[in-house]
Parts: C-alpha cells; sequence; structure tokens
C-alpha cells in the first residue's frame, strides 16, 4: 500500500523559511500522476496551497505565489514545498497529497492517498 511521510514543519518567525517533503513510500508505484499541498486551520476549509503534475507542471494558490515553490524528485517519488517569508496566516496543518498507480502482481490499481499532516507555526 502506498503511504505518504511527511516532514519538515515546525516554528518559524515572520519572515523565515520552511521546507516541507513528502515521500511517497511503496516499491511497487507504477506513475504519480500529480502531487499537490495543501493546508487547513481551525473553522476553515482545506486549501489547496500548490500542486504539481507529472509533467511539472506548478499551479499555486494566489495567496501564495511568488513566496512558495512546490517541486519534485521523481526518483524519490516525493514533492517539496520551499516556503518563504512566511507570515502568520500560513500557520496550518499541511498535508501532501498524492495520485496515481501502484502494480501488484499482474494488475495495476489507482491510488489517492493523504499525509498525516505536518504543523506550521508562524510567529509574529
Amino acid at each position: 500500500q502506498v503511504q505518504l511521510v511527511e516532514s519538515g514543519g515546525g516554528l518559524v518567525q515572520t519572515g523565515g523559511s520552511l521546507k516541507l517533503s513528502c515521500a511517497a513510500s511503496a516499491g511497487n508505484i507504477f506513475t504519480i500522476n500529480q502531487m499537490g499541498w495543501h493546508r487547513q486551520t481551525p473553522g476553515k476549509q482545506r486549501e489547496l496551497v500548490a500542486h504539481i503534475n507529472n509533467a511539472g507542471v506548478t499551479t499555486y494558490a494566489d495567496s501564495v505565489k511568488g513566496r512558495f515553490t512546490i517541486s519534485k524528485e521523481n526518483a524519490k517519488n516525493t514533492v517539496y514545498l520551499q516556503m518563504n517569508s512566511l507570515r502568520p496566516d500560513d500557520a496550518a496543518v499541511y498535508s501532501c497529497n498524492a495520485e496515481g498507480t501502484y502494480k501488484e502482481g499482474p494488475h495495476y490499481y489507482r491510488f489517492d492517498k493523504w499525509g498525516q499532516g505536518t504543523q506550521v507555526i508562524v510567529s509574529s
């Protein structure tokens, strides 16, 4: 089974930087079609922060454009989110998502997985 393991959250001062990582851990992943980062704060809906597809095309929420950069390392099935110029309103639980296919025996199966989330706290 495919699992997503996130790391890199923590406490940072306003204006600081953090880099989040999310690795899809399974030896039988055939392809990953897209990976993305979302965030959620209490009482608010989860919002898409950044997304990257298998062609490397990226999209960003307007609120993070120019400050955040999503990238991926195909050989490691890993997606990164470099977050610069962090603001207090960036504080949230950040979760990654990945969609793709994995192979089990002669069969291929789709997966659509979420990570457990990593907390980002931005102090003012």
